[in-house]
């Protein structure tokens, strides 16, 4: 089967969202820990933004992957080892993206789980892995196709 072209308006749009998200989740990483614990709103807007941005993520992820005729994804997670596969991203960054497909999961499903802490944790040291993502996604669809 043939590829079909990347519609790379959607991807754009998808990283505009990505890129949006991250910036507002540096703003509440800029709060001490105790001022982003202490306040329900920074850790529920964390979360929220945390799982729109993980979702913008995989939107773009199972769009390209279908437009590259690649195998079915098995979940989540999966669809960035795809993404690895056919060469768009890093094994190491389709590991760190997949555990944040991980974590989308743990929010949405089972968020009484979550431990606030983490979240913090997270905005503190990995949205650079989303970042490194927009990069390579917007590489990928800067390149000439074959």
């Amino acid at each position: 089967m043939a590829k079909t072209p990347v519609d790379v308006a959607r991807v754009r749009q998808f990283l505009g969202i990505i890129g949006d998200s991250v910036r507002k989740l540096r703003e509440l990483g800029a709060l001490p820990q105790a001022d982003f614990l202490g306040d329900f709103r920074n850790t529920e807007s964390a979360k929220y933004l945390l799982v729109k941005t993980i979702e913008a993520a995989i939107d773009i992820c199972n769009h390209i992957v279908a437009t590259q005729r690649a195998r079915a994804p098995l979940d989540y997670a999966d669809c960035f080892a795809v993404l690895q596969e056919l060469g768009v991203v890093s094994a190491n960054l389709a590991d760190r993206l997949k555990k944040m497909a991980r974590f989308r999961n743990l929010v949405v499903h089972l968020y009484w789980q979550v431990d606030d802490a983490k979240v913090y944790s997270i905005i503190q040291s990995d949205l650079g892995d989303l970042e490194e993502f927009q990069r390579a996604i917007a590489a990928f669809i800067a390149a000439p196709s074959p």
